[in-house]
C-alpha cells in the first residue's frame, strides 16, 4: 500500500533534479523545520500529546521508534509481532544486540514460571 502510494505521489508531486520524494513546489528540498510543522497538527490529532496538549514527539526520529514499537507489539494490541531478527532486518541494524540493546524492552514477555514449575515437578518426581 505505501508503495503504491509513493508510486502515484511520485507522478504528481512537483519535479526536481534530484528525484526528491518529498520536495518543494519549486523541485527544491524541503526544510526540516516545514516537515515537523505538517507532522505536529497529525500528532496532535492522534492523541499522542503531554498533559497540556503538546506534542510528546518532536523530531523525525520519533516516527522511527513509533515504527518499531509497531512492529514490536502483539497482533492484539494492533501491532505486527514481528520476531527480533526481522525487526533488526527492517531497520538496517547490523546486529540483533543493537537491536535488542534499543528496543528489547518493548517484546512481549511471557511468564513461564509455571511452565518450569511443571518441568520440576516431573524431573523431580
Amino acid at each position: 500500500m505505501v508503495v503504491n502510494t509513493l508510486r502515484e505521489w511520485k507522478l504528481a508531486c512537483p519535479k526536481s533534479e534530484l528525484e526528491l520524494v518529498f520536495p518543494t513546489a519549486k523541485g527544491r528540498v524541503e526544510h526540516h523545520k516545514n516537515i515537523v510543522r505538517v507532522l505536529r497538527p497529525v500528532l496532535v490529532k492522534a492523541g499522542l500529546t503531554d498533559p497540556e496538549g503538546e506534542p510528546k514527539y518532536t523530531g523525525l526520529h520519533a516516527l522511527r521508534h513509533f515504527y518499531v514499537s509497531w512492529c514490536i507489539n502483539r497482533r492484539a494490541e494492533g501491532g505486527l509481532e514481528l520476531p527480533a531478527k526481522l525487526v533488526q532486518e527492517r531497520l538496517g541494524h547490523a546486529s540483533i544486540v543493537m537491536t535488542m540493546d534499543r528496543y528489547g524492552h518493548l517484546f512481549p514477555r511471557s511468564d513461564d514460571g509455571a511452565e518450569l514449575a511443571a518441568a520440576e515437578r516431573a524431573l523431580l518426581a
